[in-house]
C-alpha cells in the first residue's frame, strides 16, 4: 500500500473525479481502439493494434496506482486545526524583513501545492519554516540563495 497522503475535500474530490473519468470515459475509448485495430486483419503487422495496447497498458497502471494513492488518502478536518499557528490549510502573510516585501500563501499538503494558487507545500523549504508559528514570530528559512528571514503578519484560515 502507498504512503499517507493528505487532501481538502476539494483536492480529493478532484482525484476522485479524475479516477471516474479514467474508467468511465479513456477506458471505453481505448477498448474501442482496440476492436477498431483488431478488425482491421492480421495483428502482427498493425501498429494501431500495438500502439492502443500500450496505451491501454499504460492506463490500467495509472488507474491502479490512482486507486491505490485514494486507499491510502486522507481528507483533512479543518475543524480540527489550531488557526492561532501555522499549520496545514493556513494562510500565512509573511514579510521578507530585509525587503518589507509580503506576501501570503496557503499551506498545503504536497499533492495539492500549486505556486501559481499561492498554495505551497508543507515538505517545502518555506512551508517547513512556517509550520507550527505564531503570530510576530520571525523564522530563518534556508534557500538557494541563503537564509531568508521572514516575520508572520498574519495567519488566517484558507
Amino acid at each position: 500500500m502507498s504512503e499517507v497522503s493528505y487532501y481538502t475535500p476539494e483536492g480529493y474530490k478532484n482525484l476522485k473525479d479524475e479516477l471516474h473519468e479514467m474508467k468511465t470515459v479513456q477506458r471505453p475509448f481505448i477498448t474501442q481502439q482496440i476492436a477498431d485495430a483488431r478488425d482491421k486483419g492480421d495483428l502482427s503487422e498493425n501498429a494501431e493494434y500495438d500502439a492502443a495496447k500500450e496505451a491501454q497498458g499504460m492506463l490500467e497502471a495509472k488507474i491502479s496506482k490512482m486507486e491505490n494513492v485514494m486507499a491510502a488518502a486522507r481528507i483533512i478536518d479543518e475543524s480540527q486545526i489550531d488557526h492561532s499557528k501555522a499549520f496545514i490549510l493556513s494562510t500565512v502573510t509573511i514579510k521578507n524583513v530585509k525587503s518589507g516585501a509580503q506576501v501570503a500563501y496557503t499551506l498545503v499538503a504536497p499533492n495539492e501545492a500549486s505556486l501559481a494558487l499561492k498554495k505551497i507545500s508543507i515538505e517545502s523549504p518555506i512551508g517547513k519554516g512556517l509550520l507550527g508559528t505564531a503570530l510576530g514570530d520571525v523564522v530563518d528559512i534556508q534557500t538557494p540563495n541563503g537564509p531568508i528571514s521572514f516575520e508572520v503578519v498574519d495567519i488566517s484560515r484558507s
